[in-house]
């Protein structure tokens, strides 16, 4: 039971990060409106013109990853920046906005804690 409810929110934080992902680069799903520190901040990662496409990059692969199953622990690891980076930037900048990346990053956290045994070498101190 238990490793059909982990598999479960994998699915669906996968499932999420290849809409979020795919929507870096298709725009299928209007920006809402947003405070103007936000704006701000946003209009200058797009500015530098590589920022929101390695973020899609990276939710898209990692999201097919999640949902095929394959490199999960290696995956959350990478995806764990990305995701702290967006809560923190609504958290601080538009709290209003803040539900889904902060869902994104507890089901990331709750996938990680699903396969702690695969980082314990990575913990271990030599």
């Amino acid at each position: 039971m238990k490793q059909k409810i982990a598999y479960t929110v994998q699915i669906l934080a996968g499932v999420m990060l290849l809409i979020f992902g795919a929507n870096g680069f298709l725009q299928f799903m209007p920006m809402p409106p947003m405070p103007e520190a936000m704006a701000g901040y946003m209009g200058a990662l797009f500015q530098t013109g590589f920022i929101f496409p390695i973020v899609g990059i990276v939710e898209i692969i990692v999201g097919l990853a999640f949902v095929s199953n394959k490199f999960v622990a290696l995956m959350a690891v990478i995806l764990m920046p990305v995701m702290i980076n967006a809560v923190l930037a609504h958290l601080f900048l538009d709290p209003a906005g803040v539900g889904g990346s902060a869902v994104i990053l507890l089901l990331t956290i709750i996938i990680m804690f699903n396969h702690k045994e695969q980082y314990a070498l990575m913990m271990r101190a030599s």
